[in-house]
């Protein structure tokens, strides 16, 4: 039954992985001998979450690391922000080292999403209100946007992938509550910085 087990669920985590390797990988890798595992401790050097992965930048030279999100979600990570100190066990995949499990992984030296640069593919909006509740009226994440609401006699606000990006946001579902800072776009209202409502809520600016 573990490899029916494996088929599903780690397909992605598993790849290359030796025909052999019939067990049920589980958060304890250390447990699976043969895997050779390799400890490489960096920051991370970017991290896409509606992508899927980001890269790790060792701090002995070696090549960069794949990072997954179910890698890190597994171990108990949302998200790894630019910056973020990162120490991980790592295994030599066909195409270089992928991150197989986070051994610990420090925020405290991230860059603030507001300290990134700019994307480039949508227009910009600087923000002119303050941090505001508001619903998700509709999201199509393959259109790449959607509209949020705070109520029937006010104007929706327009919400685009990539500030959603920003701030670790990888999808929103119609009545999933926000906070969001907003200003006029050429059409209307646009989201300028978006906040899932069950996150810690941070400091008005």
């Amino acid at each position: 039954m573990a490899s029916d087990f494996r088929s599903r669920s780690f397909d992605l985590r598993e790849e290359g992985s030796q025909d052999h390797n019939r067990r049920e990988v589980t958060q304890d890798t250390t447990a699976d001998p043969s895997l050779d595992l390799i400890q490489v401790s960096g920051r991370i050097k970017w991290f896409d979450v509606a992508k899927g992965f980001g890269f790790i930048l060792p701090d002995n030279g070696l090549p960069d690391v794949l990072l997954h999100v179910t890698c890190l979600r597994r171990d108990g990570y949302q998200i790894a922000n630019e910056g973020a100190r990162i120490v991980v066990e790592a295994v030599q995949r066909p195409r270089g080292l992928q991150a197989f499990r986070v051994v610990s992984l420090d925020e405290s030296t991230a860059l603030h999403p507001s300290e990134l640069p700019l994307p480039r593919t949508h227009v910009q909006v600087v923000a002119t209100s303050g941090l505001e509740a508001a619903t998700v009226k509709w999201f199509n994440r393959l259109r790449g946007f959607g509209f949020l609401t705070q109520g029937e006699d006010k104007p929706d606000i327009f919400v685009h992938m990539e500030t959603l990006r920003r701030y670790g946001i990888m999808e929103l579902k119609p009545g999933d509550q926000v906070f969001v800072r907003f200003g006029d776009g050429s059409k209307g209202l646009m989201a300028a910085e978006v906040r899932l409502a069950d996150t810690a809520l941070p400091h008005s600016h």
